[in-house]
C-alpha cells in the first residue's frame, strides 16, 4: 500500500516536470515565433541604433603650380569638445584638475580668462553636458598642445576628449591667382579649377561599420566590410607662381596709381597656349584690390582699338589694301549718319598709309578703309571675322566664359554706323582673354591655340592624365596676312602709339586701345562724365615670340586713360621681368675658342649656383674630389677650377671672395652676428678661419668691389 502511493506520488511528479518542461519549451518557441513575426521590425530597427555605416571622406587633391608649388591644399582643422560626464573625470579627478586645466585653456586660446573657463566647465559639469564644445578651427600645433593639458590628456574614454577633425582648404599664396584656382561653396556654386576638376581632386568616398558602446560611443567593427576611401589626384596648372607674383604687383601697383575700378593680366606662352600667369583685380568697398570675379574670362566688353588688327586683316586678306595704300585721314574727323568718328590727334595725320594708320590708331583711318570696301557687302566683313574664329567661345576648361559679341548684317541692332564702328572695336564685344587668343595666334604663325590651364594630373608624382595643347583653328589666315599683321604691330611699338614700351634689349609688338565704356542704362556718358577702358595686348621677343600678354584696366580715374600709359607699363613690367629671368630668350654667345680674357671672374660660393651659372654660359668647370656645398675658384685659360671649402659646426669658416648674400647665410646659420662694410666680394673678416665659435660673437666683413 505504501509502495502504491510512492509510486503514484512519482509518476504525479514526474507528469507535472513533464508537463512544465513542454509548456516552458512551448513558451520558448512562442516568444521566439512573437519576436520574429510581431516584433521584427522594433528589433532590426534597434539594430541600427547600436550599428551604423559611417562615410570616410577622402583627402582632396592639391592643385600645383608648373613647378609643383602648392597653390591650393586641404590642411586638418579640428572642433575640440569634452564629455564632462566620462566616467574617468571623477569628483576627485575634476575638482583637483580644474583650476590647470582653465589657466591652460586660457593661455592657449587667449580669448577668456582663466576664471571664466573654471566657470564654464563647472557650470557645464553640473548640468551633465556630454558634449561641451571647448574651441572650434584649431590646427594640429594647437591639438597637440590640447592633448598635453589636465585632465584632457587622460584620453578620450578616461578624459572625456572629444576631437572632430575637419578638412579646411586654403591658397598657401592667398590672393596669388585665388580666382583662377577657384574655391568651394557648401550649398552654393563652386568656382574656378577647384570646379573644373573637381572629378580628379574630390577621389572616392569609403564607407565602415561602427558599433555603439557603452558610453555613448562609436567603435569600428572590423568585419572586412570596409571600403577604403580613395584619395583624390593633384592637378598640376600651368601657371608659373614667379610670373603670377609678379604680373599681380605690376597691375596691382597701376590700378591703385590710377584709381581705377579693376582690371586683368594674362601671360600666355604662345607655342603651348598655357597660361603662365592671370591677374584679375577689383577695388571692393574699403579701397583694396582683391581677385573677387574672373574678369578674364567673364566680363565682355567692347574692346576698342585692339580690335583694329582683325578688322584690318580682313581687308588684307580679301586683297582689297595693302601695307603701303594710302588713306586720308584730312582733319582727324569723319560723319557717318548722325555719328563723328574722331582722332585722338587735334586736327588729324592727313594723309598717311595703311601701315601708318594702323601705328597712329587712327579711328578715321580705319573706318574709312573698311566702309569703303565693304559698304554694301557687309556680310563678308563679318564673315571674315568668323573665319579668323572670332564669333566662337574658346570653350576653356573653367565655368563663366562670355560668348563674343560680333554684330550681323540681319541683326535687329544693325545700323548704318554699325560697319565703321566695328572698324574700330565698338559694337562688337570681347573678353580679354578671347582677344590675347586672337593676337597669340597672329604671334604663332596664324595657328589659334585654345588657352591650356592645366597640363597634368598626377597621383603621388605618377602622371595618370595629361592635357595636350589643343588647336581651335589651324590657319586664320594666309601666312601673308600674318607677316603684315606682325609688321603693324612691331611698328606700333617703334615708331607708333606704344613708342614708350620701345627698349634696345629685345622687341615688343603689339597695340594699344584705349575705349569708352558704354553704361548698359545711359549709354558712354554717365553724370556728364566718360569712363575709359585701357587696354595693350601683344607678345614678345617680336623677331621670335616666345610670350603674350593682354593688360586691361578698366575705368582709371585720374586723367590719365591711354593705352600705352596705363596698360602698357604693366605689360613692360612683366616682359622685362620673363626676359631677365630666361636665358634662353637672350642671344646665345658665340662659340668662338675661349682665351683667359674671355673667362669671366667668378665669385667664391655655392657649388650648384655656381656650375648653374657656368654651364648657362657654356664655361667647363673642373675640379678634383669636389664634395662640399661650398668651394672656391680660380680662373684658367678655358675652364674655371673649383676647390672645396668646408664649412665645419664649430669652427669660423673661411668666407673671402664670396658675395655678401652667401658670406651672412653661412655666418649668421653659424650663429654668428655679422657687420657689412662696403660692397662687392669679401676681403677680410675679423675673426680668424678656424677659430672656434661663440654664439652670438659679432664678426665684421670687409667687401671690395
Amino acid at each position: 500500500m505504501t509502495e502504491n502511493n510512492t509510486r503514484k506520488e512519482l509518476v504525479v511528479r514526474l507528469s507535472m516536470v513533464y508537463i512544465a518542461v513542454v509548456a516552458f519549451a512551448l513558451g520558448i518557441v512562442v516568444k521566439v515565433v512573437y519576436l520574429q513575426v510581431a516584433e521584427h521590425d522594433k528589433w532590426i530597427n534597434a539594430n541600427t541604433f547600436s550599428q551604423k555605416d559611417i562615410v570616410i571622406e577622402p583627402d582632396r587633391g592639391d592643385i600645383c603650380a608648373s613647378d609643383g608649388r602648392i597653390l591650393a591644399t586641404s590642411v586638418p582643422y579640428y572642433e575640440v569638445r569634452i564629455d564632462l560626464k566620462s566616467p574617468g573625470i571623477t569628483h576627485e579627478v575634476f575638482n583637483k584638475n580644474i583650476d590647470s586645466l582653465a589657466l591652460a585653456l586660457s593661455n592657449l586660446f587667449r580669448d577668456k580668462s582663466a576664471n571664466e573657463y573654471k566657470r564654464e566647465l563647472i557650470a557645464q559639469r553640473a548640468k551633465g553636458s556630454r558634449y561641451h564644445l571647448l574651441q572650434r578651427r584649431v590646427d594640429y600645433t594647437q591639438l597637440k598642445e590640447i592633448k598635453t593639458f589636465p585632465i584632457l590628456n587622460r584620453g578620450q574614454y578616461k578624459g572625456g576628449l572629444i576631437v572632430i577633425q575637419e578638412n579646411r582648404r586654403i591658397q598657401p599664396f592667398v590672393n596669388l591667382a585665388s580666382r583662377t584656382i577657384g574655391y568651394q561653396n557648401k550649398g552654393g556654386t563652386d568656382v574656378g579649377l577647384e570646379d573644373a576638376f573637381n572629378h580628379f581632386l574630390s577621389g572616392e568616398k569609403g564607407v565602415r561599420m561602427v558599433q555603439r558602446i557603452a558610453g555613448n560611443y562609436w567603435m569600428p567593427v572590423n568585419d572586412g566590410s570596409e571600403v577604403e576611401p580613395q584619395n583624390g589626384y593633384d592637378v598640376i596648372t600651368t601657371i608659373d607662381i614667379n610670373l603670377q607674383d609678379v604680373a599681380h604687383a605690376a597691375l596691382h601697383h597701376q590700378l591703385q596709381r590710377h584709381s581705377a575700378s579693376h582690371g586683368v593680366a594674362i601671360l600666355m606662352e604662345v607655342k603651348t597656349g598655357d597660361v603662365k600667369a592671370i591677374v584679375n583685380l577689383k577695388r571692393d568697398k574699403e579701397g583694396f584690390y582683391t581677385e573677387q570675379f574672373n574678369y578674364a574670362i567673364g566680363e565682355r566688353t567692347e574692346p576698342g582699338s585692339t580690335f583694329k588688327l582683325p578688322a584690318l586683316m580682313v581687308a588684307l586678306e580679301d586683297g582689297y589694301v595693302d601695307l603701303d595704300d594710302s588713306v586720308d585721314t584730312g582733319s582727324g574727323v569723319v560723319r557717318y549718319h548722325d555719328k563723328d568718328v574722331r582722332d585722338s590727334k587735334e586736327g588729324g595725320f592727313g594723309k598717311i598709309t595703311v601701315q601708318r594708320a594702323f601705328e597712329v590708331s587712327s579711328n578715321v583711318g580705319l573706318s574709312k578703309i573698311i566702309t569703303q570696301y565693304y559698304t554694301g557687302n557687309e556680310e563678308r566683313f563679318v564673315k571674315g571675322l568668323k573665319r579668323m574664329s572670332l564669333t566662337e567661345r574658346l570653350n576653356v576648361d573653367i565655368k563663366g566664359e562670355r560668348s563674343p559679341y560680333i554684330k550681323f548684317p540681319s541683326d535687329t541692332l544693325w545700323s548704318g554706323v554699325s560697319l565703321p564702328q566695328m572698324a574700330y572695336g565698338y559694337e562688337v564685344e570681347q573678353t580679354p582673354l578671347q582677344i590675347l587668343t586672337f593676337y597669340n595666334a597672329v604671334a604663332n604663325n596664324g595657328k589659334m591655340l585654345r588657352p591650356r590651364f592645366v597640363k597634368a594630373v598626377t597621383d603621388h608624382g605618377r602622371v595618370v592624365e595629361r592635357f595636350s595643347t589643343q588647336v581651335i583653328n589651324p590657319t586664320i589666315c594666309s601666312r601673308s596676312t600674318i607677316n603684315k599683321a606682325k609688321k603693324m604691330l612691331e611698328g606700333v611699338v617703334e615708331r607708333g602709339s606704344a613708342q614708350n614700351l620701345k627698349n634696345s634689349n629685345y622687341k615688343i609688338a603689339g597695340k594699344t586701345g584705349t575705349a569708352q565704356i558704354a553704361n548698359q542704362k545711359y549709354g558712354y556718358k554717365y553724370n556728364s562724365q566718360v569712363s575709359y577702358q585701357a587696354s595693350f595686348v601683344g607678345y614678345f621677343p617680336a623677331d621670335n615670340p616666345r610670350y603674350s600678354c593682354i593688360v586691361v584696366v578698366n575705368a582709371p580715374s585720374s586723367g590719365v586713360y591711354y593705352g600705352n600709359l596705363v596698360a602698357g607699363q604693366v605689360f613692360k613690367v612683366i616682359a622685362d621681368k620673363v626676359y631677365s629671368t630666361s636665358l634662353d630668350m637672350h642671344e646665345a654667345i658665340a662659340k668662338q675658342q675661349l682665351i683667359a680674357e674671355n673667362i669671366p671672374y667668378t665669385r667664391n660660393g655655392h657649388k650648384l649656383e655656381l656650375e648653374h651659372v657656368l654651364k648657362e654660359l657654356s664655361i667647363q668647370s673642373v675640379g678634383v674630389d669636389i664634395n662640399s656645398q661650398w668651394v672656391a675658384t680660380a680662373k684658367r685659360d678655358t675652364t674655371v677650377q673649383l676647390y672645396n671649402r668646408y664649412v665645419k659646426k664649430n669652427e669660423v669658416p673661411d668666407v673671402s671672395g664670396m658675395g655678401a648674400k652667401d658670406a651672412l647665410y653661412i655666418l649668421e646659420n653659424l650663429g654668428l652676428h655679422v657687420i657689412v662694410h662696403g660692397r662687392g666680394t669679401v676681403n677680410s673678416q675679423s675673426i680668424q678661419p678656424g677659430s672656434r665659435i661663440n654664439k652670438g660673437d659679432k664678426i665684421v666683413l670687409n667687401l671690395i668691389s
